[in-house]
């Protein structure tokens, strides 16, 4: 029997497609190949993400391309519920025409609009899209949920490598990067003297600002041990040089995160959260550590040692942010030298610096 292009594709290639970027470009090349008069076309998928509720692509005749737009997690988005209905009415002829790939609890919906409007065999075809389109677009979804998560879970180089395959003990790799360790001060006498609820909203408070400013520089968040944030900018695309800077820029930004959080939290009440960073720059063993059946992914090596008692001077030499003198040659900000440093733990003493 003799499918249109587009069913063909749906049954036969589609379960192969990456993303929901290149699922709606295949689809619409298959339809216009099937002499159905596109404007454009538009994919909506609920995304399993604790920041994204739902994700919609975009294509128009016109350009060929497909542009993405997001909601975000809040109640009654309602303005996104109707954004590809809208942009669609607004570069076609016609009525929209929307279909549910799969039951309404799935999430999924592909809407078209054309350079006419469709007729009645026209629009069957399309209905039949969209049931035939619902068994891939549930395996993509099912791929994104599990991407989700681990990235979630675990960061995004540990998920890319829990993806690939890599469930058993093995070296790992080597990572050289700027490394940027962060630590809350006075967090057990915090535990104990404050509702678990309030000591909670506070760790999630410090992570946010943390966090956020090392992926805004390009960094990447490796773990977060207790009340502490071990987070890298690698080196590869970009220079040690630029790679320091990066991490120079996402300090200050978590420095004024974390002032603007501390006025928030003095208008409630609240004592200050007091913190110290630490910034070396190194080499790291960055693999799967653990039992037979029970693996980690975990940072090794003398960079992380050195970088975490570091951070550990901060209290006693009265400064929120160190430097190591390796971290300090890459760099031409303005530092104040500290003198060097025995550290515990480390054989050789550490030349330390501090920002002016």
């Amino acid at each position: 029997m003799q499918l249109p292009s587009a069913l063909s594709f749906l049954i036969d290639e589609a379960i192969d497609v990456p993303n929901g970027d290149a699922f709606l470009t295949a689809l619409t090349a298959r339809l216009i190949a099937d002499g159905v008069p596109l404007s454009g076309g538009a994919l909506t998928q609920a995304a399993p993400h604790p920041v994204i509720e739902r994700r919609t692509w975009l294509w128009r005749a016109d350009t060929g391309r497909v542009i993405e737009a997001l909601a975000l997690a809040r109640p009654a988005d309602l303005e996104h519920t109707h954004v590809a209905r809208n942009w669609l009415a607004g570069i076609g002829t016609g009525a929209v025409h929307e279909d549910f790939a799969g039951g309404p609890s799935d999430g999924a919906v592909l809407a078209w609009i054309g350079t006419r409007p469709f007729s009645a065999s026209e629009s069957e075809l399309l209905r039949q899209v969209a049931r035939f389109a619902a068994a891939p677009l549930a395996l993509l979804a099912a791929r994104s949920t599990l991407a989700a998560l681990l990235t979630t879970y675990l960061g995004r180089r540990s998920a890319a490598q829990v993806l690939a395959g890599r469930l058993r003990r093995e070296p790992g790799e080597t990572i050289r990067a700027a490394l940027l360790f962060a630590d809350l001060r006075g967090f057990t006498e915090l535990s104990e003297s404050t509702e678990p609820q309030e000591v909670i909203a506070a760790l999630d408070a410090w992570f946010d600002r943390i966090a956020g400013a090392v992926h805004a520089f390009g960094g990447e968040v490796l773990k977060f041990i207790g009340d502490g944030v071990l987070a890298i900018f690698p080196i590869g695309e970009r220079d040690a040089p630029a790679a320091c800077d990066a991490a120079l820029r996402a300090v200050a930004a978590a420095r004024v995160g974390m002032d603007h959080l501390h006025r928030t939290r003095a208008a409630q009440g609240a004592q200050p959260l007091s913190f110290g960073m630490a910034l070396h720059l190194g080499e790291m063993l960055w693999g799967n550590i653990g039992t037979a059946d029970r693996l980690d992914f975990t940072a090794i090596g003398p960079a992380v040692n050195l970088v975490s008692r570091l951070e550990g001077l901060c209290r006693p030499l009265g400064r929120t942010v160190l430097l190591s003198g390796t971290f300090a040659a890459e760099t031409t900000q303005s530092l104040i030298p500290l003198g060097e440093h025995r550290l515990r733990g480390i054989a050789a003493p550490c030349a330390v610096f501090t920002l002016q």
